[in-house]
């Protein structure tokens, strides 16, 4: 279960928004990774404190969290379906057919609130009762980052169920966000007695490395650049933006760049981070006049021990 957030901030829920934001503020000092190079630990208690402020910090995500507390990106979702239930999410395919489509958040069916708000009974989200012989089939689906970033569309052959029901080409999108893991569900429809699961995949990328929205990325950094400070260009999945690097940056530092991560499945509009994980570039072929440079900071630095 997701760790709450009022817990995550050490704040009652009662707490205002003036005393939101001064408990963001401490704990963002204590666990920013400028602070704690490095530390993973620290790293993934930072993420965490930015993920809470993020909610209780706005009135609407933080009525929405209030109500539904883990599942309340998905309040839209369920106050819909609380007005109109037992209907089914639809899709258009390119030949005109529509088939219904639903997706299974975070990789795994969501049970409990969305189990009982969606069927009206207590039964699974877009499942009806279904005939005796009804199945379910798995298609493997392999994305690359950039589709999952984007979204992506694929298209499956759906074999007929006898004369009366023939065979099918349906075109299906695959959200931004999706992650190893995720699942679509597809219902094959008009007759067809048979539920459809896209199991995806998304391939390793040789630029990123990635954890839920969050990219992370090495990015070299020239040796003066690093101890003086300066800029150097940081790709994104979709291109490349300037990154200040601080005086005295250490290697290995991490550096953030707020909203360059991924999105966020099904909060498309809502973006991860990306970090910079500096590597600093020491220089080669030193000149004898670099080796002397070298040789004066190495003594002057000896004498203010």
């Amino acid at each position: 279960m997701m760790e709450d957030y009022y817990t995550i901030l050490g704040i009652p829920r009662t707490s205002s928004d003036k005393e939101v934001k001064q408990a963001y503020r401490k704990l963002a000092r204590q666990y920013h990774p400028d602070v704690n190079p490095g530390d993973k630990e620290a790293e993934g208690k930072f993420k965490r404190i930015n993920e809470a402020h993020e909610v209780l910090s706005d009135p609407e995500k933080r009525r929405k969290y209030d109500k539904y507390g883990e599942n309340w990106k998905h309040a839209d979702e369920i106050e819909k379906a609380q007005a109109n239930r037992g209907n089914n999410f639809s899709h258009w395919f390119s030949d005109g057919d529509v088939a219904s489509f639903s997706f299974d958040f975070d990789g795994v069916h969501t049970g409990g609130l969305f189990d009982e708000i969606f069927s009206g009974t207590g039964r699974r989200s877009g499942f009806r009762d279904r005939p005796v012989g009804y199945a379910s089939a798995k298609y493997p689906v392999e994305v690359s980052l950039e589709e999952a970033f984007s979204g992506a569309t694929r298209y499956l052959e759906i074999a007929g169920a006898g004369a009366n029901v023939p065979s099918r080409r349906l075109e299906v999108k695959i959200p931004p966000g999706v992650d190893t893991g995720s699942r679509v569900h597809i219902s094959a429809g008009r007759g067809h007695q048979q539920d459809i699961y896209l199991e995806v995949t998304v391939r390793p990328s040789s630029m990123f490395r990635r954890t839920g929205a969050d990219l992370y990325t090495d990015v070299a950094v020239p040796l003066f650049a690093a101890m003086l400070g300066g800029e150097v260009a940081v790709p994104t999945i979709k291109s490349r933006v300037m990154l200040t690097i601080p005086p005295e940056t250490q290697n290995g530092q991490s550096l953030r760049l707020a909203g360059q991560g991924m999105p966020r499945l099904n909060s498309p509009e809502a973006r991860g981070d990306l970090y910079a994980i500096v590597k600093v570039m020491l220089p080669k072929d030193l000149s004898d006049e670099e080796k002397q440079l070298f040789q004066e900071l190495k003594e002057g630095r000896i004498a203010r021990r």
